[in-house]
């Protein structure tokens, strides 16, 4: 029998090998699941769906689609025959082809899936939901006239004219201009929102028309549930006054098949399709679970008595207060009722890892199990693992404190239920990392102190067995607002060496870190660094007392952080403290920024799309304003708040630099945008320090896990290449 290769340590293109199991779906009778497996290709990303058996008797794994195609959100229906999702054709070198709806039938081989509706050639199919009886498909779409833009490429009046009537500055046209009156009209990975998304329900058959239930200037986020008796599909929406300034989302609900759709005004129309002046909805939507934050993710309970959701419960939450579980009734008689008001911890993933791909959104739940409990993944100190609610079904009202259902060190990205029934208990599925490894699938297998995971694949983590990987040890850090958790990522074989070390900031400021290292960390460590993974005060899943003290404090609290989780590991030995880096993305790469204006601990470091101008990024960021508002940052509108912002500026320290700092920036990115970085880089290079500035085009704000393989490849180079100059790599 031959012997199996060694592993390897791993080089920067090993972007080019990673490959991840990014979101799934379960059956609802439990049988089986489907996945996303997403891997590199052509320097492109491409995905296709596997079904995976999750019981004996069920089938084997076996891949459903090929091509080159960018293939996710699948949607089994509720006979677990057939398969929606959607797909984005890969083979054209963009995306002017758009994302369209498509349903295959599950036990067919060799067939091709159909696509459903009359998406065009520019679709954006968003959210998918099958109806209860399988026959018919909810979805997103982009919808409705332009809502900025004015005119198209020519610049005639009869171009302004078609923008208002049609499909104006579709991909190709060139606006005239874009006519502002709102300050939500960009986000980070969209560009310019020149269109809302808007809810359709389509017959799942081929050649259907689809038809559009929502309409006017509020878009569709999402969460499309249908009313266990098919009449109402529940949405996410942003409905109130001035969304754009007061931003809080609420539960509506809308009637799935209005009367009058046959004919007349809201006749069924192609998404994208403008609608003539005076057409709206046949029915406006109606608000079933309003909480005085934001609500969102509705899931309808079995008998359709109740609504749940997660929220907060705060008219103007700040950065401290978890998003956690509600449950209201259906028909509005009472305001919903929080399950478990006392947990303070986050519903929903809230960790930091490259391994889950963050190309694909998170389904942390809520969802029923049975009319007695909801299911949920929580964030607890970095490691997100579902958990069960249980719910009093005659009240709505919760019926005990919240149980969690495996305590492995895992980060679960995504959670299916299968429903219990009479001969057979619920299901719980999850996508995740598990300890150091890579996203698969697993299901929960025991109770209570037994309770496990069982893993059902390996499509997501076969290619981490080909290099080594870094030693995870987790450590309690003496700081001066208690214990901080740290994980100390080492080269295996490196002992108790003191050896050259880098910290590792996380983004957010509401990021953690978990067990699962990032890639950029095993790089590091296969080069003979230890990594520094501090959760500082600011980390969600630590409560809001790890949170409160740094809100309206960055670069205070955070930073002396920073420095106690350094200090600890030296006083233990295991940093050499003239060989230190500091490296982090976004409002990592601001503490970055911070500390080597505040500190020359540092021998290297390098900040990635940060922020290094507060009173900037307040007015230049897609989401400043409530970013800063909920931070306690500050604002720009009077001269006390000009102050605050820029205390905690770190262009503020720009001429107390020494430490050589490279800085990667996005160059699309809306979120933390080149001009705030390009101040602090001006301003350096103007000092004459050891600066450099690498700006990769076309990219958003995560492009550092989201981009253009050859970039991330280009990244991580410079990113080793840049510590092995400054720090000096170690043999271990």
């Amino acid at each position: 029998m031959p012997l199996r290769p060694q592993p390897r340590n791993p080089t920067p293109d090993v972007i080019l090998r990673q490959v991840v199991v990014e979101e799934h779906e379960i059956s609802p009778d439990g049988r089986f699941a489907v996945v996303v497996r997403r891997f590199v290709a052509a320097n492109d990303y491409r995905s296709h769906l596997w079904y995976v058996p999750l019981v004996p008797g069920a089938g084997r794994l076996r891949q459903l689609t090929t091509g080159a195609v960018r293939d996710t959100r699948p949607r089994v229906s509720p006979d677990g025959t057939r398969l929606a999702f959607r797909r984005r054709r890969r083979d054209r070198g963009d995306d002017t082809h758009g994302q369209r709806l498509l349903v295959l039938d599950i036990a067919s081989t060799g067939r091709e899936a159909q696509a459903i509706g009359t998406t065009g050639p520019k679709a954006a199919v968003g959210d998918l939901a099958w109806s209860p009886a399988g026959d018919r498909i909810a979805y997103t779409d982009e919808a409705g006239p332009p809502r900025f833009i004015v005119g198209t490429r020519g610049g005639d009046g009869a171009g302004i004219r078609r923008a208002v009537k049609a499909t104006a500055a579709s991909a190709g046209d060139t606006p005239t201009a874009r006519r502002m009156t709102r300050i939500d009209w960009r986000w980070d990975e969209i560009g310019h929102m020149d269109r809302w998304e808007q809810l359709f329900v389509v017959a799942a058959r081929k050649g259907a028309r689809p038809l559009q239930l929502t309409g006017g200037d509020h878009g569709v986020t999402g969460g499309n549930a249908w009313l266990p008796d098919g009449l109402e599909i529940a949405f996410v929406a942003d409905r109130g006054p001035e969304p754009d300034l007061h931003p809080r989302t609420s539960i509506w609900a809308v009637p799935a098949a209005p009367a009058s759709a046959a004919a007349g005004p809201g006749a069924p129309r192609p998404p994208g399709a403008p609608r003539p002046p005076g057409d709206e909805p046949c029915t406006e939507p109606r608000e079933v679970l309003a909480l005085s934050g934001s609500a969102t993710a509705p899931a309808w309970s079995p008998d359709g008595r109740w609504i749940a959701a997660s929220g907060q419960a705060d008219p103007e939450p700040l950065d401290d207060i978890s998003p956690g579980l509600f449950v209201g009734p259906a028909d509005c008689s009472s305001l919903p009722v929080a399950l478990a008001p006392e947990l303070d911890r986050p519903v929903g993933p809230w960790q930091d890892t490259d391994l889950n791909g963050w190309m694909t959104n998170s389904r942390g739940g809520p969802a029923w199990a049975d009319d007695r409990s909801l299911i949920a993944l929580v964030t607890d100190r970095g490691q997100s693992v579902p958990w069960r609610f249980p719910i009093e079904p005659a009240t709505g009202r919760p019926a005990g404190p919240p149980e969690r259902l495996v305590t492995a060190g895992s980060a679960c990205w995504t959670l299916g239920v299968a429903r219990a029934t009479a001969d057979r208990p619920a299901t719980i599925s999850v996508v995740g990392t598990l300890e150091g490894r890579a996203m698969e699938l697993m299901t929960v297998v025991g109770s209570g102190d037994t309770a496990c995971y069982r893993t059902h694949t390996t499509l997501g983590s076969a290619w981490q067995a080909a290099f080594t990987q870094p030693v995870m040890r987790r450590l309690a850090a003496p700081g001066p607002g208690g214990p901080i958790d740290v994980w100390l990522a080492s080269p295996p074989g490196a002992g108790e060496a003191a050896l050259p070390t880098v910290v590792d900031i996380h983004g957010g400021p509401l990021g953690a870190w978990s067990p699962a290292p990032a890639i950029e960390v095993a790089l590091l460590t296969a080069h003979g660094y230890r990594v520094i993974l501090p959760n500082i005060r600011g980390s969600a899943s630590y409560g809001g007392a790890w949170i409160r003290p740094q809100l309206g404090d960055w670069g205070g609290v955070d930073a002396a952080d920073v420095h106690a989780a350094i200090d600890h590991v030296v006083a233990l030995g295991l940093t050499d403290p003239a060989r230190l880096g500091a490296i982090g993305l976004s409002y990592g790469g601001f503490i970055v920024n911070w500390l080597v204006g505040t500190s020359d601990r540092f021998a290297a470091a390098i900040s990635e799309n940060g922020v290094t101008n507060q009173i900037n990024d307040w007015a230049n960021s897609d989401s400043g304003p409530e970013y800063s508002r909920a931070a306690l940052l500050g604002d720009p509108l009077t001269e006390d708040g000009v102050l605050k912002l820029w205390r905690q500026s770190p262009l503020r320290h720009v001429t107390s630099v020494r430490t050589p700092l490279l800085m990667f920036q996005a160059e699309a990115d809306l979120r933390c945008p080149a001009a705030d970085n390009e101040q602090f880089f001006i301003a350096l290079r103007t000092l004459r320090r050891e600066v450099e500035y690498v700006l990769y085009p076309e990219e958003y704000h995560t492009y550092a896990v989201t981009g253009r393989p050859d970039r991330r490849v280009d990244r991580m180079t410079r990113m080793v290449d840049w510590f092995d100059r400054h720090l000096g790599p170690r043999e271990v």
